[in-house]
């Protein structure tokens, strides 16, 4: 359960960047603006949305009405009701995603690690009756098979930080975001990645740009020579299919209950941003051995 201490905490530092936000960007605001100011501030909306995906709760609703509205009126004590709070949810998008790329993401120690993940929003057997994501999903497929939905494309370093991330529909291949330079702009070092990131040309282009991708080779390439520490810090990439897994299934990314796409997106920013505030992460610890090398353990 989340303590009254981390609630504070938690507040203050959205609080402070929705006021540095609003301070820097009220010369661009195009528009016609509200003279009645909402009942929450967007501090209050983004602070209960990372609360949720902190607590372990898996509805929404459930969380907002029977936890929220009841036992934490002390800390908010101006909620609106929940159809409401959801509309409000969809006018902080800008603050939410600026603060996630600001104030929620690591840096890089020279080791990251690559992958993406499917995020699926309904069930294979629905795809032809949803409409919520028609025109917009995409069915892929991943090494669980075939999903309706999108892909979430992952780099994080070796403390299980998050450096970067990108949405994309499920049928984009892998390999298309590092073709992006916005994408690996802050990476430096080494970047690890599965067999579906195999690729001649990429690799070029990155070791170029300074960057080494190391992947595993496939049962019919010709083997490669590699360190010892490389092929060590391929079998630790599990470290990031860990973050995913934490992801899924505690900070809630992933369901098939969205009612629009903005909702959908927002649903993601905010959990990658709750789980910044893990205080305990997936990471890799090092051991120093005799040959003054570092290994992963």
């Amino acid at each position: 359960m989340i303590t009254y201490d981390k609630v504070t905490d938690i507040f203050c530092i959205v609080d402070e960047f929705c006021k540095n936000f609003k301070q820097n960007t009220k010369n661009f605001i195009i528009g016609k603006v509200s003279r009645r100011p909402p009942t929450m501030s967007d501090s209050e909306v983004i602070s209960i949305l990372l609360l949720f995906h902190m607590s372990g709760f898996k509805c929404f609703k459930h969380y907002y009405i029977f936890y929220l509205q009841k036992h934490m009126q002390d800390d908010f004590p101006k909620t609106v009701s929940y159809n409401r709070f959801i509309e409000l949810t969809q006018s902080v998008i800008m603050p939410l995603t600026i603060f996630l790329k600001t104030c929620c993401s690591g840096s890089c120690t020279g080791i990251s690690f690559l992958d993406s993940t499917p995020i699926r929003v309904c069930k294979n057997k629905r795809i032809k009756a949803n409409k919520v994501f028609k025109g917009t999903a995409e069915v892929g497929k991943s090494t669980m098979g075939w999903f309706y939905g999108f892909k979430l494309h992952l780099v994080i370093n070796d403390r299980g930080e998050i450096l970067n991330f990108l949405i994309s529909q499920g049928n984009m291949d892998d390999r298309e975001p590092l073709k992006r330079e916005s994408f690996l702009k802050k990476i430096f070092g080494k970047l690890f990645g599965d067999k579906g990131y195999i690729s001649k040309e990429l690799f070029e282009i990155l070791f170029t740009d300074g960057l080494h991708l190391v992947t595993g080779i496939r049962n019919n390439m010709k083997n490669s020579l590699m360190s010892m520490n490389d092929k060590i810090m391929l079998r630790k990439r599990s470290v990031i299919e860990t973050v995913n897994d934490e992801l899924k299934n505690i900070c809630q990314i992933e369901h098939s209950r969205h009612r629009s796409f903005i909702n959908f997106i927002v649903n993601i920013l905010a959990g990658l941003a709750a789980y910044s505030f893990f205080p305990k992460k997936p990471s890799i610890k090092y051991e120093t051995v005799k040959t003054n090398q570092l290994y992963a353990f």
